[in-house]
């Protein structure tokens, strides 16, 4: 089953800062070379998933059931999206801001966040390593340690194109880094031979967004930007019921500024279980009544002022999930 998710209206009170994106599906996994490797359970079924996704909070239960006649332990990923750093990219702090939590039957369980280097198709982590950078260059630590390197390691970073000078703060040179930051949370799990287990994430999501952007209407009807509107169009499935009530926030008033919230969530990975999702239930919280939001799937039910609802039975993912709330703010 394919999710495509109705076209919800709504408007705002409040503009969105932003940062980076939100998360993913518990999934089978195996420590390989070149970092962690997600794979497919053949005793291990999901029995039900219970996802609640807004921009303050992320949590999602669920009940795993060995079919094997013997325990299973093993390696458990939860895969966060990749972070593209660039220029202006600002570099979420996984460790520190995501504030993640995992407890299992109850009980909470020590966790281990696995980060790898990417760059053009090739892991570079260990070579970053070797130079006392990091795989996930967070500005505090990463400029520092750039600038420590010698000048001659530095220069081959600059050539190779991982690093580009950004400036300077006063104090010391600035660096962008330019690999993709790959992250995992992992632990090790029990499954029972025939026993349910029952295990809970929660987090607060590190959203992106944008002030203004591809939607308002002058970028919409510009054939330079068609592309770029059709794209974000099909990445929320943005209907033009949507695009009306878009343009209404801001109809007839100045100093009307809109902003937009993106959350992600990989719910592929959770198609590594044998078989698929037996229940699977999604709940996405506008956090506000006069919000505007989109976003993918079928059977869409408001079960609140502020939270849709969709439902499945033996649901295999095949597409992550995107989401998109619109705010609209006064700068007076």
């Amino acid at each position: 089953m394919t999710l495509r998710f109705d076209t919800v209206l709504l408007a705002s009170a409040l503009a969105a800062t932003c940062v980076a994106p939100a998360r993913a599906n518990d999934s089978m996994a195996e420590t390989a070379i070149g970092g962690l490797t997600l794979t497919k359970s053949d005793a291990v079924v999901m029995q039900s998933e219970d996802l609640f996704l807004s921009e303050a909070k992320v949590s999602v239960d669920y009940v795993f059931l060995n079919t094997s006649a013997a325990d299973v332990e093993t390696l458990v990923a939860f895969p966060l999206p990749d972070i593209e750093n660039g220029v202006e990219v600002p570099v979420p702090d996984y460790a520190k801001d995501l504030a993640f939590r995992t407890t299992v039957d109850g009980a909470p369980v020590s966790l281990a966040l696995v980060q790898r280097a990417s760059f053009k198709g090739a892991d570079v982590t260990d070579r970053l390593a070797a130079l006392g950078l990091e795989a996930a260059p967070i500005n505090d630590r990463f400029d520092p340690a750039v600038n420590r390197l010698a000048p001659e390691a530095r220069a081959k970073l600059i050539a190779d194109g991982l690093i580009e000078e950004a400036g300077s703060d006063g104090k010391q040179t600035l660096w962008t880094a330019h690999w993709t930051t790959k992250t995992t949370v992992t632990r090790t799990q029990v499954f029972p031979a025939g026993r349910p287990v029952k295990v809970s994430h929660t987090y607060k999501p590190l959203a992106g967004g944008s002030v203004g952007g591809l939607l308002d209407a002058k970028f919409r009807k510009d054939p330079e930007f068609t592309a770029e509107v059709r794209a974000r169009r099909d990445k929320y499935c943005i209907d033009d019921a949507f695009l009306r009530g878009y343009d209404a926030m801001a109809a007839g008033k100045k100093n009307i500024v809109r902003s937009e919230v993106w959350l992600g969530y990989v719910l592929t990975s959770g198609a590594n279980w044998k078989g698929p999702i037996r229940d699977f239930r999604l709940v996405i919280d506008k956090g506000d009544t006069k919000n505007l939001v989109s976003f993918c799937a079928d059977g869409v039910k408001k079960i609140a002022p502020t939270q849709f609802e969709v439902r499945a039975q033996n649901f295999t993912p095949t597409k992550d999930l995107s989401v998109l709330i619109v705010k609209v703010s006064d700068i007076n």
